[in-house]
């Protein structure tokens, strides 16, 4: 069992032999130092009792290790038997002892502010003593099921991480300098890779390990939160239900209102919404939309609620959470990087919307009627290759064990960021949103705009000025889109439907549509996609705009907004 060949073994002998034993699960709960780098010596881990039974990381050949402990392993062996141990010498799993001992932190929190709530009340001659701590014992279960799932999503937060650490390593080393202009981060003190370091990983095509991406993680909220509590989100009605919901359901039930007098109601509400920028949306999320978009933390979280509430992810994230064990971890993570993109985008395009201030209760009622339309019409209303993307995933999806109704809601997320431009469509034109819906997507698959979207998706963004000339791109189309649905439906008939209205634009614009069409076809047919061909392609699309003889003064707004966007 423990691959040795010794027939008799010191004490420590045998357990430096366990600790170095091919298992599936190393788990530490006791007090001292086992494991340090090979780069490391004895004194470097500060346990001298330990020192005849330590192992290198590298050494250990279990699958997990986790740590019920404090200071089980140094960080530097946490980071090398992340890159360099486990069954196969190719990296083992582990988080740190902060994150997997972070329950027991979590726990005393809800137990300090349920107690400031239930006290106050006390205090006020409410509820009798006895009856605060019949209540206190009543809210066990519900507290326990509360932190465990806390320390369940910021652990699965630094496994989203870890899937897309690779090809994000540049985004996380520009947001490590980030972090040590504004949150005294010293990369040297937390083990952090150097720039040098930085770019051999990158060589080697690998990314941060999970003990590091922690530590950003950790930063990260700590940073957002300090932002946060600054700013006035806090006031945000809207945030008085998750803090709500922070609380037990005895408490939710019997004094919801006395929650919103809480002395620590800031700081328990600006704690919630860096947990939730970080654990749903992203470490790096709040960093690189203010990179692209200029915006203040404050707008990032208000732009992020909204996006969570129109699309009604709550659910979504339920139900992948709920198939644990049922389908393979990797399926899941998909799932959720696919909501997070979704949010994400929609994110960015409140954020560029609403620069200023993002009302979250009066903007997500603005759009989630739209959000739900859209979610019933999809498939239906896809065309050509949208249509065939969509079965294509909700066919993988059900060959991997995904329930039907939750593949289906994943295969239709990259098509949901329509709803903003088609509900504003909707109030511009005054014409129904389910018209607007079907001329949208009929447009963009007649256009070929769905086809250069494509095209813009699939540029590289290995590092930041690709990433930004791709988001650029990308919303230069999104917005000659929504300009070009708005002019085919003020030129045609209120009853016309979308073909006859498309039509009709078509033939009022012939040579314009066909320059531009021809263009597409060369640029297909020279199969290059890069940012030489592909903004000559949107230039051509914003032609259309300049060229077509709809409504006059309808028509030179869109132009400006369109070439102001480009």
């Amino acid at each position: 069992m423990l691959a040795i060949d010794d027939d008799e073994l010191a004490p420590t002998e045998l357990i430096s032999a366990i600790l170095r034993a091919p298992v599936d699960l190393l788990w530490n709960g006791g007090i001292g130092t086992y494991v340090k780098a090979s780069t490391e010596t004895h004194a470097d881990a500060g346990d001298k009792t330990n020192d005849a039974l330590r192992a290198d990381g590298a050494e250990l050949r279990c699958k997990v290790v986790g740590e019920g402990g404090n200071l089980g392993l140094t960080q530097l062996g946490r980071i090398e038997y992340a890159l360099h141990g486990g069954p196969e010498e190719t990296g083992g799993r582990i988080n740190t002892d902060a994150t997997d001992n972070v329950a027991g932190v979590n726990c005393s929190d809800h137990e300090v502010n349920i107690k400031i709530l239930i006290d106050s009340i006390v205090s006020k001659g409410r509820m009798s003593e006895e009856e605060r701590n019949e209540l206190l014992v009543e809210m066990t279960d519900a507290v326990g099921e509360s932190v465990l799932h806390g320390s369940y999503t910021q652990t699965q937060a630094l496994s989203l991480a870890l899937a897309q650490a690779a090809p994000m390593i540049d985004v996380h080393a520009r947001l490590i300098r980030r972090l040590e202009q504004v949150a005294g981060l010293d990369r040297g003190i937390e083990f952090l890779p150097d720039e040098e370091a930085i770019e051999d990983r990158k060589v080697d095509h690998k990314g941060l390990a999970s003990p590091e991406l922690a530590v950003l993680m950790a930063y990260c909220k700590i940073h957002l939160y300090a932002e946060l509590l600054e700013s006035d989100v806090p006031e945000d009605p809207y945030l008085g239900r998750d803090l709500e919901r922070y609380f037990p359901d005895p408490l939710q039930e019997r004094y919801s209102r006395q929650m919103q007098e809480h002395r620590l109601r800031r700081e328990i509400i600006a704690t919630l919404v860096a947990n939730q920028l970080v654990d749903r949306a992203g470490s790096t999320f709040a960093f690189r939309l203010g990179e692209e978009t200029g915006a203040s933390v404050a707008i990032l979280a208000r732009g992020y609620t909204v996006a969570r509430g129109v699309f009604d992810m709550q659910p979504f994230w339920d139900q992948v959470e709920s198939l644990d064990n049922k389908v393979d971890a990797h399926v899941q993570l998909e799932m959720l990087i696919e909501g997070r993109r979704l949010v994400e985008r929609a994110t960015r395009w409140l954020v560029r919307a609403n620069p200023r201030m993002i009302e979250i209760d009066a903007t997500a009622n603005r759009y989630a009627g739209g959000a739900e339309l859209l979610s019933a019409a999809l498939p239906e209303v896809l065309h050509g290759p949208d249509r065939e993307a969509f079965d294509a995933r909700v066919r993988e999806l059900d060959g991997a064990g995904v329930p039907s109704e939750l593949a289906e809601r994943v295969a239709a997320m990259p098509q949901l960021l329509a709803v903003f431009d088609i509900v504003e469509i909707a109030n511009s034109t005054d014409r129904p949103p389910e018209a607007v819906m079907e001329t949208y997507f009929t447009l963009g698959a007649e256009i070929v705009l769905t086809w250069l979207r494509d095209r813009i998706i699939e540029l590289p963004r290995a590092n930041r000025w690709q990433a930004l000339a791709r988001a650029a791109l990308r919303d230069d189309l999104y917005s000659l889109h929504r300009s070009l649905t708005e002019e085919v439906l003020e030129v045609a008939d209120q009853d016309a439907d979308p073909e006859a209205a498309i039509a009709t634009w078509k033939e009022r614009n012939e040579a314009a549509v066909d320059r531009c069409l021809g263009i597409l076809d060369d640029i297909k047919a020279s199969r290059v996609y890069d940012t030489t061909t592909l903004p000559v392609a949107l230039r051509e699309v914003r032609n259309l705009i300049r060229e077509s003889d709809g409504h006059e003064p309808a028509k030179a707004k869109r132009v400006e907004q369109a070439t102001a966007t480009g």
